[in-house]
This record gives structure tokens, C-alpha cells and sequence, in this order.
């Protein structure tokens, strides 16, 4: 589904990672961890092609991203859902309306859609917030909301960034939950987390490969988590 081969990416004149060879296979749980500021944020912007790498070849869904038009980028991304780090809404549009953009922009019928965007809003929780405005939401229900958004569109893969940060243990549990419903459901999930107990929590529940940013390079992580 998702394919990078050799792959590095340079950023203010210097290499942020190098030699980067993955595979996001259908149904494949990945976490991927390392310390802040070693590229976890740009290796998941690779792969659903907002950065291009500097070397190396990435592929989408059997496509070579570097051989594909800004319209096909854009239509191959509907098959990829992100759950940013910063969860941005429009602040003036109710939490419903704002899940429901994805839709809008991608020509849905939004009347026809109704009954899914209500059963998706119950299954992250949020029935009771339909109405509220983001400014409003806690922020464990604006990383619910964000993940409920990145969804809408049956993806078949779902990449998150640090999607437990700014939430209590408690959450972060029920946050991974929904993620490993998802990939139970056949979804292909990679999470990029600096929470290394969390990764731990999941074992039990996924059958997870955990991979590692480590001297700009993706490693397999050791049994040491």
C-alpha cells in the first residue's frame, strides 16, 4: 500500500533521515517511536506524500509518487487518513459540520452520508457534542474528533501523529482502542508516539510492529519496550 525504498529527506541543508526503507502492508499495525525532533512527523508526511524525499523512491498505493500529478496525489490521499499532532477545526463551524468537511470537499452527498457521520460520531463518543463548537471540546475529545475526521472516508490506511499527547492515561487507552477496532476492521495503522508505555498497553491487544528513528535511520525496535 505504502512503499518506501531508500528513501532520505534533507531539511535546512542538512539529512533528517537517510536510507529509509519501509512497507505499510493491508491490515499492518506499525508504531513508530524515537525522540523528539529525530523525523517522525516528516516520515509520516512522506508517506501520504506531503513532503517529497530527496532520494529515493516512495510508492502509494503502486504508484511512484514522483511520477504523479498534484491531482492524483490528492485523490490517492482520500484512501489516507491523518490524525494531525495540532487537531485543527474551523472554530465558527459546529463539531458536526466540521467532521463532515472531508465530504463536502471530496462531492459527497452530505444528506446521503448523514447516517454514517451520526453511527462514526457514536463510536468516538462525540453524539452528545454534535452541536458544540471545537473552542469548546476538551482536548480528548478534540483528539477523538480528529481521529473521527480522519476516517470518514474509509481510508484504507490510518497514520497518526502522537495522537495521545495532549490527553490523560485514561484516554490514550480508550484512543487506542478505537485505532486497534480499525485495523481489526483491516485498516492499516501506523501511530508515531514518544510513549513508549502506551506502546506496551497495545501489545496485548495488536499483533504490532514496532519501529524506531534512531541516527536518521528506521530500526526495529528490541524487546527492551
Amino acid at each position: 500500500m505504502i512503499d518506501l525504498e531508500n528513501v532520505a529527506y534533507s531539511y535546512g541543508g542538512g539529512e533528517l533521515l537517510s536510507e529509509i526503507s519501509l512497507k505499510l502492508a493491508p491490515g499492518s499495525f506499525h508504531f513508530l517511536t524515537g525522540p523528539s525532533g529525530s523525523g517522525k512527523t516528516t516520515l509520516l508526511k512522506l508517506c501520504y506524500g506531503a513532503l517529497m524525499p530527496t532520494a529515493g523512491h516512495i510508492r502509494l498505493f503502486d504508484e511512484d509518487l514522483r511520477s504523479m500529478e498534484r491531482d492524483d496525489i490528492a485523490l490517492v490521499r482520500r484512501r489516507i487518513g491523518v490524525v494531525h499532532q495540532d487537531c485543527q477545526f474551523l472554530d465558527h463551524l459546529p463539531l458536526a459540520d466540521n467532521l463532515a468537511l472531508p465530504l463536502m470537499v471530496s462531492g459527497r452527498d452530505l444528506l446521503a452520508e448523514q447516517a454514517n457521520l451520526k453511527e462514526l460520531m457514536g463510536w468516538v463518543g462525540l453524539t452528545a457534542r454534535a452541536d458544540a463548537l471545537p473552542p469548546e471540546l476538551s482536548g480528548g475529545e478534540r483528539q477523538r474528533a480528529a481521529l473521527a475526521r480522519a476516517v470518514i472516508m474509509s481510508p484504507d490506511v490510518i497514520l497518526a501523529d502522537e495522537p495521545t499527547g495532549n490527553v490523560d492515561w485514561e484516554m490514550s487507552q480508550r484512543l487506542l482502542r478505537l485505532l486497534v477496532e480499525l485495523n481489526r476492521m483491516g485498516k492499516t495503522i501506523m501511530i508515531a508516539t514518544h510513549d513508549l508505555a502506551l506502546i506496551r498497553a497495545a501489545k496485548s491487544h495488536v499483533q504490532a510492529r514496532v519501529l524506531r528513528i534512531s541516527n536518521r535511520r528506521v530500526q526495529l525496535a528490541g524487546a527492551d519496550l
